[in-house]
């Protein structure tokens, strides 16, 4: 089948490019798909898109006019792409439903690890060949209260971490784990109760019509000073506004981030030679108790194999019988 992938990148170009092994013809663009780029598809009968794709009922319009006919995520997350509109149209689009849940559950404890225990400015501090320790204080994790919203394949991994950091954990889920419940003793109750009784905070399920903004002023307020909040999951599950009054009432001590609800012109792309019109981000990344990585939770070997070896294996399905296991439409 040949497919057009936007939005590669060299991180995961050689990992499509192995598991495809030259059974189907795969063209690649850096230029993310938009309105203005949905074109370069005319002629492909699919297309595999990143999540700093645009796939907006406009957008389908155009691939549906170019020819697509299927639509291979290389993500787990589809809220860039405009299912119902996909489906009027005939378009199938299929996702990556499930890899390497560690990647990104290990990076949120790394994000909370380095929050806690100053891991950055302490590197900038010797730098400067200061070695006093008076601004590097942390916090046992041990017997803390962890909140993880959302207690799927990710969740559930984060909370087998903190469980061995000896935390006690609550969780709040639409769906109760109960293998989950068994292994670590995770206290599911309301997200109300998360929210007011965690010192750590973690945001580990999609975004959707029910979770969009579900993280804003009302329920920042409710939460204990000083909490820890932690997002790599989709940034718009977060009003950056509230985040921003929260932090500057000191009712989040620390926030790391992995993704942002504005990022899409931001990050996966270099923008060292200009300036990024971006108010709202700037000044979010100007807190020095805030630390961002740019969407790259889920970047290790294992997770970027798993990613193109389901997005490959759609397509071939695609190819042979015009359906996949992980359509979605």
């Amino acid at each position: 089948m040949k497919t057009l992938v936007y939005s590669i990148h060299g991180f995961d170009k050689p990992f499509l490019v192995e598991v495809a092994d030259g059974k189907h013809e795969l063209d690649f663009t850096e230029q993310p798909l938009n309105e203005s780029t949905a074109h370069l598809a005319k002629g492909f009968e699919a297309v595999a898109l990143f999540t700093s794709d645009n796939a907006s009922a406009e957008v389908l319009a155009k691939l549906k006019e170019c020819g697509v006919k299927f639509i291979a995520l290389r993500s787990v997350g589809y809220d860039h792409v405009d299912l119902a509109k996909a489906k009027s149209l005939g378009i199938k689009v299929a996702n990556v439903p499930a890899y390497s849940p560690y990647a990104i559950a290990e990076h949120s404890v790394a994000l909370l690890m380095a929050l806690n225990r100053k891991i950055v400015l302490g590197q900038q501090l010797i730098r400067q060949n200061d070695f006093r320790l008076d601004r590097l204080v942390g916090f046992d994790l041990h017997a803390k209260t962890v909140g993880i919203v959302g207690t799927g394949k990710i969740g559930s991994v984060f909370a087998k971490i903190m469980n061995g950091f000896g935390c006690k954990l609550l969780a709040y889920d639409v769906e109760v784990n109960e293998a989950l419940s068994k292994e670590t003793q995770i206290e599911y109750t309301t997200f109300e109760n998360v929210c007011k009784q965690s010192d750590v905070i973690s945001i580990n399920c999609p975004l959707n019509a029910d979770t969009k903004y579900m993280f804003n002023k009302s329920i920042f307020s409710k939460m204990k000073k000083g909490v820890v909040f932690i997002n790599t999951a989709r940034g718009g599950i977060v009003d950056t506004v509230d985040l921003i009054e929260a932090l500057d009432n000191g009712t989040i001590s620390f926030a790391g981030l992995d993704v942002y609800e504005n990022e899409k012109p931001i990050f996966f792309y270099n923008h060292s030679d200009k300036k990024i019109e971006d108010e709202l981000f700037e000044k979010l990344r100007s807190y020095p108790n805030v630390l961002i990585t740019g969407h790259q939770a889920f970047l290790t070997n294992e997770a970027l194999q798993g990613i193109a070896a389901t997005t490959m294996n759609n397509i071939d399905q695609w190819s042979k019988e015009e359906k996949s296991i992980n359509d979605i439409n």
